[in-house]
């Protein structure tokens, strides 16, 4: 196998500043890049999510989900309070889904992107 050692998710947004508050503010992820029209959060060790804003670049939402995951039981209710605590509107509060085996809840973004926040139930996912 080649080494993989990292890996960035790009995403485009309309206001890069409404991004930057909700995801350092709300989200609480640390800021490890900025490149003035690009900021890059660290979501874990080796995983990062950037946002960037283009003048004329159009944002597509539909079809996206950035999932979160907790491999800690109680970690998803407590994301949800924090969430609340912050004035997110919640699109699903926290549920079990016995398709999947995990638990989990959503919100959207500034810009309308679905992000989930889960759980795995089932003991086949590697964990951190």
């Amino acid at each position: 196998m080649l080494p993989i050692n990292q890996q960035v998710t790009f995403l485009y947004v309309r206001d890069l500043e409404r991004t930057r508050e909700f995801y350092e503010n709300v989200m609480l992820l640390p800021l490890v890049l900025d490149q003035g029209f690009c900021c890059i959060y660290r979501v874990t060790e080796t995983a990062f999510m950037g946002f960037c804003t283009r003048n004329g670049t159009k944002v597509f939402t539909e079809d996206v989900i950035l999932t979160l995951v907790m491999n800690e039981d109680g970690a998803v209710d407590r994301w949800h309070s924090h969430l609340l605590k912050n004035g997110v509107t919640i699109e699903k509060p926290p549920t079990f889904n016995p398709i999947y085996n995990i638990y989990h809840l959503f919100l959207r973004d500034p810009d309308g992107y679905l992000l989930e926040i889960q759980t795995f139930r089932d003991m086949a996912w590697p964990r951190a």
